[in-house]
Parts: C-alpha cells; structure tokens; sequence
C-alpha cells in the first residue's frame, strides 16, 4: 500500500510512527509532508482564538501555554525524536515542506505522490480538496476515545472524567473533525507519575508506541478494517480547561495516583 503522510510537527506522531511504518513491507511510504501551518485567513484564525480565550479564561490561557510544553517537548525528549526529515533523509523517502497545509502546493504534492491512502498526523483542519485526493482517502489518529472526547487533549478529560485509562481512535478523514468512521481504537492505561506534567509526557508516549503498531495494523489489513468501519454516535467535544476545571484535573490526578501508584 502506497501511503504519503502530513503533519503540521516538525517531530512529534509523525517522527515516531514512521520508523513503524517503514517496518512493514505491506506498506511503502511515498512521500512526508510538513506544513509549517501558516493560517491562510489570518483574522478568522484570531477571531477564533480570542473567542477562545474568553470563553477558558485567562487562568485557562495560561494554563494552555503550559501544558503544550508536556505534550511536546517533554514527550519528544522522552523518547528522544529525530526529526521527521532526518528520518527521510536517512530512509531516502521524498520530503517536503509547504506553507499551507491546504494549499495549492499541498494538493500537487499529493497529486505527484499518487498514494493509495494519506495518513494524517498532528494537523489542524484538512480540507476536502486534500483528503479526498489518496485512492481511499485520508485517516487520522486521534489521541482520545471518540467520539466521547472529540477536539480532546489526551489523558487531561479522562483524569477530569476520574479515569485511570486513555487511548487512540483510527478514523476516517471528513469535513467535520474528529468524526469520520472509526476503523480501530484501543484503550491505554494511564501512567502515573508524581508530577501531573510527567504523568501526560509518560502517558503520551505510551499512546504512541500503541497507536503506532495499531495503525501498522490497519494499514496490512486495510480492507478489513474499511468494512468494520462503524459511524460515530453522538460525540463530546472539549477544548482547553479553565481555572476551575483544571483544579479539578489536579485534584483528580492526585487521588488516582494513589490509588493507581505513582
């Protein structure tokens, strides 16, 4: 199966599943896209942001800020990344940088790349133009159970929910986000640590080992999964926490901690 890959991360999911990918001899890599993610409507973006922003508030804004660094950086020196192009390079698969992820530079990209499937890892919205491109479409990895945690952060609303458990869903790419088929999903146990910020970077990484080898799976057995694939129900769609609701991720995350160990 001919697959080309788009992120909007220079490392991250993408940088990690790759080396899985280039495992299988089911499954041959033609192309890795990075966007730089330049929003080509500028003040919708902000319009959006700023509503954002009222609506969790400034202890939420923070907050925000903050665990990005969890998400990211401690999780890549966690497992210690390349970088998605060091990774090409080495494999001698054909890299590109663009812009826009739906730009017109995206679409010849993919149009070159004559793929079977793209494959969606760590992006904002994918436009139609884009994903409808692949010979089978486009499939993403949401770090969350959906369609309960739909726009989710992993691991931050299961410890809101009081769950000691996360996971990843394989879906389908459509226009609304987060809520094509879903074609696998597995629970992942949390990993829980001392700190909350070294909990979601132990987690995240868990999440990714198994979300790697679950889409090394979809991907060998392809049409089975297309044939399994289940609509989803009505979802739940979450955003940053404000102030009150991340004391209450905290405060969660202290009694599961020992009662889970730390």
């Amino acid at each position: 199966m001919r697959v080309i890959l788009l992120t909007e991360s220079e490392k991250g999911t993408a940088a990690h599943h790759l080396p899985y990918l280039l495992e299988s001899e089911k499954i041959k890599v033609v192309m890795a896209i990075r966007s730089r993610g330049i929003k080509a409507d500028k003040k919708k973006y902000w319009s959006k942001k700023i509503r954002k922003s009222f609506t969790i508030g400034p202890l939420g804004v923070i907050n925000g800020f903050r665990m990005r660094t969890w998400f990211g950086e401690n999780v890549n020196q966690l497992l210690r990344l390349p970088s998605l192009k060091e990774i090409c390079a080495v494999n001698g698969i054909e890299y590109a940088e663009v812009d826009y992820t739906n730009g017109n530079d995206t679409v010849e990209l993919f149009k070159k790349a004559n793929a079977d499937i793209g494959i969606s890892l760590g992006n904002s919205y994918i436009s139609k133009k884009v994903f409808s491109l692949p010979a089978h479409g486009m499939i993403n990895i949401h770090h969350e159970i959906l369609p309960e945690y739909q726009n989710a952060q992993s691991i931050i609303w299961q410890l809101y929910n009081n769950s000691a458990e996360t996971g990843y869903t394989i879906h389908k790419i459509t226009p609304k986000i987060d809520g094509g088929d879903i074609l696998f999903q597995e629970k992942v146990p949390i990993v829980f640590k001392e700190k909350l910020s070294d909990t979601i970077a132990h987690t995240s990484a868990s999440l990714l080992k198994a979300s790697a080898i679950g889409l090394v799976r979809v991907l060998e057995n392809f049409n089975i999964y297309t044939g399994q694939a289940k609509p989803q129900g009505q979802g739940k769609c979450y955003t940053t926490p404000t102030g009150l609701q991340f004391f209450r991720i905290v405060r969660n995350f202290n009694r599961l901690k020992k009662q889970y160990g730390a």
